[in-house]
C-alpha cells in the first residue's frame, strides 16, 4: 500500500511536471529548507506585521505559495524539529517537551500534574529527511539549531547530514548573537559578527560551490529565539519607529500569574527579525547568482508560534495577536505558522492554499519532491507536492497535537487538542476540561462553542481519544509535591 500510494503520487508529480514542459531529469530539485525558532505567524509584513520591516520575506511569499492554515506539530521546539524531521507525531517519538524539559529541573509544587519521563534524543534508528534524501543521491548540509539530543551520538552529523555547521544539544546560542559564539561546531568569527549573518554564509558557500548531484540545505536560525539581541543601528531605528506611536499604557495584560503582550514593541526583536529578513534576501540573492533559483525549492517556516506570554513583563518578545497565546500553548498563537514554499519551475508565484497542514507532512512532500522512497507512515495521511500545486482540497483529515507538560514561565498547560474541518478541540487535562473552537469564524478563539455544539464536540473528543490510545501516549498524573 505505501509503495502504490508513493509510486502513485510521484507518477503525478512526473505527469504534472511534464505537461509544463520539464524534462525527467529535472524532477529533483535543489531544497534549500530555512526554518526560524520562536517565530510567530504576524511577526511577517505579509501576514500583517506593521511594526516588523520583512520586504524580503514578502517577496518570497509573492513569488511561491503561502499557508494560511500552516501549524507546527508541538508549541514547543524539541518536539516540532523531530516530528519535521522524521514525519512522525512527537507522541510517537515520545519527544513532548524541549530537551531535556522543565522536568530536568525536579518537582515543581505549584504544578497540579507531572509528566512521564519523555526521549532526550532523537533516536538514530528514526530515518531523517537527511537520511531519506542522502541515499537518493542529494548531498546534505546542517546550519544552525539543532536541539534534538544531548550528547554528539545525536548531532547532524550522525542523522544523514554530511556537514554540521552549529547544530548540537543547545536550544539557545551559548556565546548570544555576537562573537565569540561558544559552540564547539562552529568556529568563532571576528568580534562582534553576528550569528544570523554567519549562518547564512555558511549556507551561502555550501549552495554555491560546485556538484555533480543536487543539495538538501537545512538552515535553521537560532533567531529570533531568547536572548533579544539585535544589532545596535538597528535597535536604534526601531526605538526611534517606537517613539512615533507615542503610546502610553503597557503593553500587557494579566491572566493568573501570567502577563499577555498584545503590541508588537520590542526594538531588539524587531532587530533581529531585520536582520533575519536581510538574510533571507541574500540567500534569495546567492540562488539567483548561481543559477539555481529556477530548480531549488525553498521553504519557510517556523517550529513554533511567537513567544508572547511570561511570567516576566520584560523579557516577552512578540504579540500574536489576533490569535490566542503564543509559544508553549495549544491555542493558535502556539501552533499557527508562516510558510512558504517557493519553486519556479513548478509553483506559480502569488499561490495561497488554505488547506491546513502540519510540520509532520515536510517528510513525505520533500520525499516526493526530490524523488526518495519515504519510510513514513505520515504519508498515508499527508497531502502531496503534487495536490498543493495543482490546488486540489484533500479530503478533511483530522490534525493531532499532544503536549502533557507546563511551558515554564509562558504559562501553558498540560493539554490535546484535535483540528477537523474548521473546528478545533482542546482537552485541558488538569480539570479534564474541553474547550470547541471555529477557527474559521473565530480564529482568536474567544467563544467557546461546546455547550452550543454538543454533537460535534461529542465526536471530537471520541476522535481525540482514540487518536491518543492509538499513540499509546503516557498521560500526566497527579503530583505527589504538589502544594495548593
Amino acid at each position: 500500500m505505501l509503495k502504490f500510494i508513493w509510486r502513485t503520487s510521484l507518477l503525478s508529480l512526473f505527469i504534472s511536471l511534464t505537461i509544463n514542459g520539464q524534462e525527467p531529469s529535472q524532477l529533483r530539485p535543489n531544497i534549500l529548507f530555512i526554518l526560524v525558532d520562536d517565530l510567530g505567524y504576524h511577526d511577517l509584513g505579509y501576514t500583517g506585521s506593521s511594526f516588523y520591516e520583512t520586504p524580503n520575506i514578502d517577496r518570497l511569499a509573492s513569488e511561491g505559495m503561502v499557508f494560511t492554515n500552516a501549524y507546527a506539530a508541538s508549541p514547543i521546539c524539541s518536539p516540532s524539529r523531530a516530528a519535521i524531521m522524521t514525519g512522525k507525531h512527537p507522541a510517537e517519538l515520545n519527544i513532548t517537551d524541549y530537551i531535556p524539559g522543565n522536568r530536568h529541573y525536579g518537582p515543581h509544587k505549584n504544578q497540579k500534574l507531572a509528566s512521564h519521563p519523555f526521549k532526550l534524543f532523537l533516536d538514530p534508528k528514526e530515518t531523517t529527511i537527511a537520511e531519506a534524501l542522502k541515499e537518493n543521491g542529494y548531498s546534505t548540509f546542517f546550519a544552525g539549531k539543532w536541539h534534538l539530543g544531548e550528547t554528539q551520538d545525536y548531532f547532524p552529523d550522525k542523522q544523514g547530514f554530511d556537514i554540521n555547521l552549529g547544530g548540537n544539544n543547545t536550544g539557545t546560542p551559548s556565546g548570544g548573537y555576537f562573537s565569540p559564539y561558544r559552540n564547539p561546531q562552529l568556529s568563532d568569527g571576528p568580534d562582534g559578527e553576528y550569528l544570523t549573518d554567519r549562518l547564512t554564509d555558511e549556507t551561502i558557500k555550501f549552495m554555491s560551490a560546485e556538484k555533480k548531484e543536487p543539495f538538501f540545505a537545512f538552515l535553521s536560525y537560532y533567531t529570533v529565539h531568547l536572548p533579544m539581541q539585535g544589532k545596535p543601528e538597528k535597535v536604534r531605528y526601531y526605538e526611534g519607529k517606537l517613539e512615533k506611536f507615542k503610546y502610553q499604557e503597557a503593553p500587557f495584560v494579566k491572566e493568573g500569574a501570567t502577563y499577555i503582550k498584545y503590541r508588537q514593541n520590542m526594538p531588539h526583536y524587531a532587530a533581529m527579525v531585520e536582520s533575519l529578513d536581510e538574510n533571507i534576501g541574500r540567500l534569495l540573492s546567492a540562488l539567483e547568482e548561481n543559477g539555481l533559483s529556477e530548480n531549488t525549492l525553498v521553504v519557510f517556516t517556523s517550529d513554533n508560534g511567537g513567544m508572547s506570554t511570561s511570567s516576566q513583563t520584560d523579557n516577552i518578545p512578540t504579540s500574536n495577536l489576533p490569535l490566542r497565546a503564543g509559544k508553549g500553548y495549544l491555542y493558535e498563537g502556539g501552533i499557527k505558522v508562516p510558510l512558504i514554499l517557493r519553486w519556479p519551475r513548478a509553483i506559480s508565484p502569488k499561490t495561497v492554499s488554505s488547506v491546513p497542514v502540519i510540520g509532520t507532512d515536510f517528510f513525505p512532500i520533500l520525499l516526493d519532491t526530490g524523488k526518495s522512497k519515504s519510510r513514513s507512515r505520515s504519508i498515508l495521511n499527508s497531502p502531496s507536492l503534487t495536490q498543493l500545486l495543482n490546488k486540489e482540497t484533500p479530503k478533511d483529515r483530522p490534525l493531532y497535537w499532544y503536549y502533557p507538560h507546563y511551558s515554564g514561565g509562558l504559562g501553558g498547560r498540560p493539554s490535546a487538542a484535535i483540528r477537523l474541518g474548521d473546528y478545533k478541540l482542546i482537552r485541558f487535562f488538569e480539570n479534564d476540561h474541553y474547550e470547541l473552537y471555529n477557527i474559521k469564524v473565530d480564529p482568536g478563539e474567544q467563544k467557546n462553542v461546546t455547550t452550543v455544539l454538543p454533537k460535534k464536540t461529542k465526536h471530537l473528543k471520541k476522535e481525540l481519544i482514540r487518536w491518543m490510545i492509538a499513540m499509546e501516549v503516557k498521560l500526566p498524573f497527579p503530583n505527589p509535591a504538589y502544594k495548593k
